[in-house]
């Protein structure tokens, strides 16, 4: 009894009746396909394009475009997911939702405490790139910060402790003492998480708006960066393409998926959007192609520009325009980065509070993060709580962990969503031809019994043609190599159970491709990541057990 409690689902009537009925929300609907798309932009390209690009570039040589083609099309197939359970459960609450309806109450949990990953944590990432480059527009206005209100603590010890010439062990030696402790934080990351915070507290109209001015900014701004950096090309930097293999490509799935998080997170406006069945899945949808091809053609410039070798730095952008003497554009590319990087900590600050008051609204959480301001129409109290969760550890932590750290949650989130939707309940033909009447999204029905097989027939044949080695090095533990090959064997298991369930249980194509890629990409996370994500997930489940179990609404 106790075990099947910690699978109860909710039922997608009761769902409707908290929000997606448009009666019960006590949110503004006011956002449009358009509004919608735009904040998709405004979430996707920001760090991952203006600062992330450099690392990836950096390990993968000019074939990090193949990078970024595969976390597309993972994203494209999840995106359809997305769309999916939007269409059919169009509230707020996103991925957490959509797990209650299909997996259950336990899953729920874990992706709402996963999701905080995504949000809230991967903001802490943007608020340090936002820094760095609004520190950079700064200087070139002659305004100057110390050392010491320019980085993070964490950096400025490690570069002390290294004895490492640069802003870090300069911070470390000036910075002013308060008893034994050195005064050394991140002030720019700071108050942008400030203004942010109060931004999202006074409404979506107002968010709305300020976004959709940033994206058409930043799109200008990267419009002009490729077209002055195609001048630049010189093909020979495309050589070799692949300069450290197919692993050095996948090292840098971190780098390259962080830039695709934030379609998602569309899907946490549903309360507030005129349409949800019809507009959100659209403007998911649109949104990750658009920045797709941004995406492909700003990496073919930018390895074409300079060698791969130069890239590894935080500015990349800023940094391959130096190197060409083209002074002009460092002003111009700060500028981009700034308001990129705004508009995606907007975007992630007004999804996370939604997220806590879908949980709250099901008792996960304690009632004051379901509270709704009653003049800005904003989950006011979850708003706070939010701003805190990013602005605190500003102070103590650094991006690298923080990178690393937001793109297994994110991806792990992913994998459930795919999940879900193959475990959800088939609608009759009525219900089919209402969402079709209405404009309503549905995946198109694929029958994988004999597609998905025959791809992982054709991916082994391939395999061992052109990687005799593979499968043999993927079972070699000696060596301590466990650890490293794990992952990889965990994947190869979940493709020949899937292999199994499609044919035996003609699971629908999209969602399946969508899972798969997912989990692929999950091979590429570092043990430490790992470990991290399991001591995260252990607070949560704590969490859980001493208040969620209890106070859940399907308890009563």
């Amino acid at each position: 009894m106790y075990i099947s409690k910690l699978f109860r689902k909710k039922s997608t009537e009761v769902i409707l009746k908290q929000g997606g009925d448009g009666e019960h929300s006590g949110l503004n609907k006011v956002l449009s396909v358009r509004d919608l798309t735009f904040f998709g932009i405004a979430a996707i390209i920001g760090g991952g394009t203006f600062s992330a690009i450099g690392n990836a570039c950096f390990s993968g040589g000019p074939a990090v475009v193949i990078l970024y083609i595969m976390c597309a099309v993972a994203c494209g197939f999840t995106a359809m997911c997305y769309a999916e359970f939007a269409s059919r459960v169009p509230v707020s609450g996103s991925a957490y939702t959509y797990a209650y309806v299909s997996f259950g109450e336990l899953f729920a949990w874990i992706i709402g405490w996963a999701l905080i990953m995504e949000y809230s944590i991967g903001n802490i990432y943007i608020a340090f790139s936002w820094s760095g480059y609004f520190t950079n527009l700064l200087e070139t206005f002659g305004i100057h910060l110390p050392e010491w209100l320019t980085i993070n603590y964490k950096s400025a010890h490690a570069a002390f402790l290294e004895n490492k010439v640069g802003e870090g062990l300069t911070a470390w030696q000036n910075a002013p003492m308060i008893g034994s402790l050195k005064v050394i934080f991140d002030l720019p990351a700071v108050v942008i998480n400030l203004l942010i915070t109060y931004l999202v507290y006074r409404g979506t109209k107002e968010s709305k708006n300020f976004s959709n001015a940033m994206v058409y900014i930043k799109l200008a701004i990267i419009i002009l960066v490729i077209v002055v950096g195609a001048f630049y090309v010189d093909i020979d930097n495309w050589t070799p393409f692949m300069p450290n293999g197919f692993s050095g490509v996948m090292a840098g799935v971190s780098a390259v998926f962080f830039a695709y998080i934030g379609f998602d997170a569309v899907s946490t406006l549903a309360e507030e959007s005129k349409n949800p069945q019809r507009d959100l899945p659209k403007g998911m949808i649109y949104s990750l192609v658009i920045c797709t091809v941004v995406f492909v053609i700003l990496a073919l410039v930018i390895t074409g520009m300079v060698s791969y070798e130069l890239l590894g730095v935080s500015d990349p952008l800023a940094e391959i325009f130096a190197l060409k003497g083209v002074k002009w554009m460092l002003f111009i590319v700060s500028i981009a980065a700034v308001v990129a990087m705004t508009s995606v900590l907007l975007v992630f600050q007004m999804g996370q509070p939604r997220i806590w008051m879908t949980m709250s609204r099901d008792g996960l959480m304690p009632k004051k993060f379901s509270e709704i301001h009653p003049k800005y129409k904003t989950p006011s109290f979850a708003t706070i709580v939010t701003g805190l969760v990013v602005g605190i550890p500003i102070f103590f932590t650094d991006e690298n962990f923080v990178l690393d750290f937001t793109s297994i949650g994110t991806l792990f989130a992913f994998v459930l969503v795919c999940g879900g939707v193959l475990m959800l309940s088939p609608q009759s033909e009525a219900e089919l031809e209402e969402r079709a009447t209405k404009g309503k999204f549905r995946i198109p029905y694929v029958n994988s019994k004999f597609i998905f097989p025959l791809i992982m027939i054709v991916a082994v044949i391939l395999i061992m043609k052109y990687s005799p080695t593979f499968f043999t090095d993927i079972l070699d533990f000696s060596d301590g190599k466990m650890a490293t090959n794990l992952p990889m064997l965990v994947f190869l298991l979940v493709c020949i159970v899937m292999t199994f369930l499609s044919f035996t249980k003609n699971l629908s194509l999209i969602p399946l491709l969508g899972l798969v890629s997912c989990c692929y990409l999950l091979t590429g996370m570092a043990v430490s990541n790992w470990m991290w994500f399991g001591v995260w997930l252990l607070i949560g489940l704590v969490f859980y057990f001493m208040y969620g179990y209890k106070n859940s609404k399907l308890n009563k």
